[in-house]
């Protein structure tokens, strides 16, 4: 069976860069991996024939020779295996490779100290609270540097050359052709091992503990609104910089008020005779109480939109509105005096004179009139 053009195989030009072959034969490498595409039976075959595309391409001396023999160049020994140019790359790629698919990422370099991680803090406020902005104190049990050993993990201060990477804060793991580097286990990256560590926190360089720090909440935060903290997550391990803290907000909810975006929505119940009559009334706000006139005829779900009596979000620079929804109320509890006005008031509806005074009642019985005559017709 004939071999595909290296070149399209990586679906590159022959003028490529070796910038731009390494990117390609990477991207490849990552798609067709056996490991990522256990299910694809032709997956191993197209990675085999990406790899040995790219160690051709990739070794100056064995793309020149290709160029000009094709792949008779390869054959009966002509081009030889091996060369110093494709392996040494290789190693790189397949380490960027496998970081990507198991996380085992290419930090942790000689000298640099593993970063502390980061934590949430879910913090509940009112809506006031939330509105308004507030200082609130928490408590936050963490991972702080011990104070024992400044958060070295060594009893003497003294560090030596990690005997399991030789200093180098990396280790390589061979397996068949894969050649894997990453962070050296025991010294986390940094080249250097502890001899005598610290009694207090075992070498570790970090104590639990619980911190009480005050928090500023600013105005017009909403739910999920998050505030970063920086610096106070949990302190690295062995002096490594610390992770950040993210509170996290949840607005209760109201008795009165729900809040969408920078509006404020509120149910205003009325009575009866307000509602027929028209009236004025107080409406609740957040920051007090304002009039607001009902005209007469109001219907139940009627909307009175009261402009920049809402929110200011943390995102806006202007307030919302606050939006009331009427409802009329059903008088309970009535008595007898009550009871003979409803009856004399209903007296006064004659029958043929009752449909211009319940104008939805109506239009409700003639879709109702409608509706049977299509289904008995």
């Amino acid at each position: 069976m004939s071999k595909r053009d290296y070149y399209e195989v990586l679906g590159v030009e022959r003028t490529v860069t070796e910038v731009e072959l390494k990117k390609s034969f990477r991207r490849l490498a990552m798609k067709y991996h056996p490991d990522r595409c256990p299910d694809d039976p032709h997956a191993q075959e197209k990675f085999k024939e990406a790899k040995e595309a790219y160690e051709v391409l990739a070794d100056a001396q064995k793309r020149a020779m290709y160029d000009q023999h094709g792949h008779a160049a390869f054959e009966h020994g002509m081009g030889g295996r091996g060369g110093a140019g494709g392996f040494g790359d290789m190693g790189d790629i397949f380490g960027d490779i496998f970081g990507d698919i198991f996380g085992m990422g290419g930090g942790g370099g000689r000298g640099r100290s593993r970063r502390g991680s980061d934590l949430r803090y879910i913090m509940e406020l009112d809506l006031e609270e939330a509105v308004f902005g507030v200082e609130k104190k928490i408590e936050i049990p963490t991972q702080v540097n011990c104070h024992h050993c400044n958060g070295s993990g060594s009893a003497d201060g003294k560090t030596v050359t990690c005997k399991t990477c030789a200093g180098h804060g990396r280790v390589r793991m061979q397996n068949g052709i894969f050649s894997i580097q990453q962070a050296c286990p025991h010294c986390g990256g940094s080249g250097q091992a502890i001899e005598k560590p610290c009694k207090q926190c075992d070498g570790e360089g970090r104590l639990e503990e619980t911190r009480q720090l005050s928090v500023n909440i600013p105005a017009g935060v909403d739910n999920g609104d998050r505030i970063r903290l920086t610096g106070q997550g949990e302190a690295g391990p062995t002096g490594g910089e610390a992770g950040d803290l993210y509170v996290e907000v949840r607005v209760r909810e109201h008795a009165i008020f729900q809040r969408d975006g920078n509006d404020l929505h509120c149910e205003l119940p009325i009575r009866f005779s307000q509602a027929a009559l028209g009236a004025e009334l107080l409406v609740p706000t957040l920051e007090g109480e304002v009039p607001i006139n009902i005209p007469p005829e109001t219907q139940t779900g009627q909307l009175f939109r009261l402009r920049g009596r809402g929110v200011k979000s943390v995102r806006s620079s202007r307030n919302g509105d606050l939006i009331c929804r009427v409802v009329v109320e059903t008088p309970v509890r009535l008595t007898k005096q009550q009871r003979d006005l409803f009856e004399q008031l209903e007296a006064t509806f004659a029958d043929g004179e009752a449909d211009k005074h319940t104008p939805r009642a109506k239009t409700w019985v003639d879709g109702v009139k409608q509706f049977w005559s299509r289904v008995t017709s």
